[in-house]
């Protein structure tokens, strides 16, 4: 668990985010309570559980930024599920337990992806051995076992006799060393070779998909892998690219998968982080529970014992919940918080609203972040020789637009710049290949001429920004 304050993880936070400070404050406290619960004694430990968080605010605003952003800071197993995409036990759909499932998927794939970074190197000695198989095979011995009791009357030759220190004709040696001075010299990176490796197919995908039995697919298709040989087949690909392929099997070798399945359950129960967004969709409004959705209350009834803590078993075995940390969110424009079933709203005592985002907070938006947009943009076309320059009055021009536009149609928050950036920009996008080493000035004047027709018109804003 990383050891960092709640100023400074909310000081990283705002390296990515733009306002939203009492949401930075709330995930910062919850993710040092965690840090503190670790410390505490063996029973005290077990008893102290994560305090939820509710996020509300509409769409566009931060929230599964703050969440993801969160999971990267600590490096604690995260996935972003939606609630609208479950339905309750006898419909068909994705049952809710397929989140725990998902979450424990993700905890296996980042440890084993640390274990496997923790002896590349060794792999990748290995898999410059297989290379120098593939240019030097080793000389085959005779399977014949006359052979060997009438060795002295066999004709061999000079070359078939004499043997180095490790048994192998001095001529093999002598052949790999010299394969070998090439191959880390760089010479042999572009000639092409043909390796045999394993054929990781997955043959049973799929089949289970979308009818809630994805946990019986995933053993289903453990068992048969186990039972059947591992099938191998032939690739001609570079010597760099052989590399790379030798060296992952390497790795997978020198891993013991067992161990990554504990390790990453534990990291799963102790640091994991949901983040379960649109919870408003599944709240039944004024206490109506009739309609076209009549399973709304139901998907609430099953995500409550996830989210006070049960066990769900998953194929690397039993996930406990009671320690997962859970983030919800929702716009809430027609359902409030208390349309939610009284015992979901109790497992998410702390509650954050965010603020809708004004000219100022575009502003920065466009031009602080570490990602920011104008940044990307300008990233983007210097990869054609195009350099592009935003002076401060198109800024404060999109920026107002931005403001305007969400005023006019569905407010969006931030994502209404990519769509007012991406418009602007799209000439000089599509002509980009025939200008490079030009330098392009944006100002209000540019932003004016391409995007106020559209702004200033109701119906073409709806439909194009």
């Amino acid at each position: 668990m990383n050891e960092q304050t709640p100023k400074q993880i909310v000081e990283e936070l705002d390296k990515y985010i733009i306002g939203q400070k009492e949401a930075k404050r709330a995930v910062a406290i919850a993710l040092r309570n965690r840090w503190r619960s670790r410390r505490l004694d063996g029973g005290m430990r077990d008893e102290v559980i994560p305090k939820n968080i509710l996020m509300i605010g509409s769409t566009g605003v931060g929230k599964t930024e703050i969440a993801r952003r969160l999971a990267r800071l600590v490096e604690a197993p995260f996935i972003k599920v939606e609630a609208t995409k479950f339905t309750e036990v006898g419909y068909v759909g994705r049952d809710v337990e397929a989140i725990v499932r998902d979450l424990a998927e993700t905890a296996v794939r980042m440890v084993k992806q640390r274990k496997m970074a923790a002896v590349q190197e060794k792999a990748g000695e290995l898999a410059e051995e297989r290379i120098l198989d593939v240019f030097v095979p080793e000389p085959k011995k005779s399977q014949n076992p006359l052979s060997r009791l009438f060795a002295n009357e066999a004709a061999t030759t000079a070359e078939e006799t004499e043997t180095a220190a490790d048994g192998q004709p001095p001529k093999y040696q002598a052949g790999r060393d010299w394969c070998r001075k090439r191959l880390r010299s760089g010479e042999l990176e572009k000639e092409l070779i043909e390796i045999d490796i394993e054929d990781n197919g997955r043959p049973v995908v799929g089949m289970f998909a979308g009818s809630g039995l994805e946990g019986m697919g995933d053993n289903l298709q453990d068992m048969l892998g186990s039972l059947m040989p591992k099938k191998h087949r032939k690739r001609k690909v570079t010597v760099a690219a052989a590399r790379k392929l030798f060296a992952q099997e390497e790795a997978l070798k020198l891993v013991d998968m067992e161990a990554v399945a504990d390790e990453a359950i534990q990291a799963a129960e102790r640091s994991g982080i949901v983040f379960l967004d649109e919870i408003d969709k599944v709240a039944v409004r004024g206490g109506n529970s009739s309609g076209p959705d009549v399973s709304r209350e139901g998907v609430q009834r099953d995500i409550l014992p996830i989210v006070e803590g049960s066990t769900v078993m998953t194929k690397y075995g039993p996930l406990r919940t009671d320690h997962v940390l859970f983030i919800a969110a929702g716009a809430f424009h027609t359902a409030k918080p208390s349309d939610l079933i009284p015992e979901l709203q109790g497992r998410f005592p702390i509650r954050v609203e965010l603020k809708p985002l004004q000219k100022d907070d575009f502003k920065r938006i466009l031009t602080e972040p570490q990602n920011a947009l104008l940044k990307q943009y300008k990233a983007l076309l210097a990869t054609e020789g195009v350099t592009i320059e935003f002076k401060d009055d198109a800024i404060d021009r999109l920026a107002q637009m931005a403001c305007d536009v969400n005023a006019q149609t569905e407010n969006i928050g931030a994502r209404r710049l990519h769509t007012l950036l991406e418009k602007l920009l799209e000439d000089l996008s599509f002509n980009a290949p025939d200008m490079a080493g030009q330098t392009v000035t944006i100002d209000a004047a540019y932003v004016e001429a391409r995007l106020a027709e559209i702004a200033v018109n109701r119906d073409l804003s709806h439909f194009i920004l």
